[in-house]
């Protein structure tokens, strides 16, 4: 019963972090609403494209003879707005107003906003209180195989870390196991198959310590350091069959501050300074492909 009630927990800290990260972040989707006519509308504005199209900007069509534009630039620039009309489309849930914002190379970004003129009235999306632009950013694709591993094997790492958390304080005889599971997980998704799929996706392997200040990458290290602290301090699992031993006040103490560390780092939004194009680079001369560095978000 002790072990079903800690996988339990374990699941859930898993699932809470998987929905977090799933939810917040630069690149995923900007939601918010507008009102119209006393209507509410909801939206849900692209921040990620993959560079084999260029990004569909989509707003749910309010009542007939809105008009409204697409305002963008590339990011970081200090380029003239460029502004294009938004047109009427059909989508699968109804009339849409749309625009398409420029293909751009590999971890180029583009910043825009939405202006909308209806019913007499001038919408600004985001809201005018909100002073920020969106953000996008273009991609090169990663393979799907590739890519689920890299997801299922983290997620995976976090559930048997949060378990190894839960072990030092309640199982310490099954904590160190869990321990060097939840090391060698991050070892394969982590600085295996992770630093391969950022290579697909903007074409450089890492872009963290000590050649940048790429968040995601540097928690990464953090976490695995702190992780092969607490193995080395748990040692290594006793062969099958042998009578389980328990932890010193030490590994249970290094094990559940790794769990804990673990936990903080899945509060930090995903892809935050993550690859950056380089615009001033790429007008220079650059080819794009030289010209990635790290992002200011």
């Amino acid at each position: 019963m002790r072990s079903f009630v800690l996988w339990t927990v374990a699941v859930i800290f898993m699932a809470g972090a998987s929905v977090y990260q799933r939810t917040t972040g630069p690149t995923y989707p900007k939601r918010g609403d507008f009102t119209v006519a006393g209507e509410s509308y909801d939206y849900r504005l692209v921040r990620s494209q993959e560079t084999t199209a260029k990004a569909r900007v989509a707003l749910p069509g309010p009542a007939a003879g809105a008009e409204g534009s697409l305002i963008y630039r590339r990011y970081p620039t200090e380029d003239e707005f460029t502004v294009v009309p938004l047109v009427e489309e059909t989508g699968e849930d109804g009339p849409e107003m749309v625009a398409f914002l420029p293909l751009q190379p590999a971890a180029g970004k583009i910043e825009y906003r939405l202006e909308l003129v209806a019913d007499g009235d001038r919408i600004a999306i985001p809201s005018e209180s909100d002073a920020e632009t969106i953000i996008l950013r273009y991609k090169d694709p990663v393979p799907d195989a590739l890519l689920i591993s890299h997801v299922v094997a983290m997620f995976f790492t976090v559930l048997v870390g949060m378990r190894a958390g839960l072990g030092a304080v309640f199982a310490p005889a099954s904590a160190r196991l869990m321990s060097w599971i939840t090391l060698t997980g991050m070892t394969v998704g982590g600085l295996v198959f992770g630093p391969f799929v950022q290579k697909y996706a903007f074409g450089a392997y890492w872009t963290g310590f000590p050649w940048g200040y790429d968040l995601t990458d540097n928690k990464l290290l953090v976490m695995w350091l702190v992780w092969l602290i607490g193995c080395l301090l748990v040692g290594m699992p006793r062969r099958s069959g042998a009578v389980p031993r328990g932890l010193s006040p030490a590994g249970r103490t290094a094990v559940l501050f790794a769990a804990a560390t673990m936990m903080a780092v899945y509060l930090i939004p995903h892809s935050m300074r993550g690859s950056e194009l380089k615009y001033a680079e790429v007008d220079a001369g650059t080819p794009p492909g030289e010209a990635v560095g790290t992002g200011r978000n």
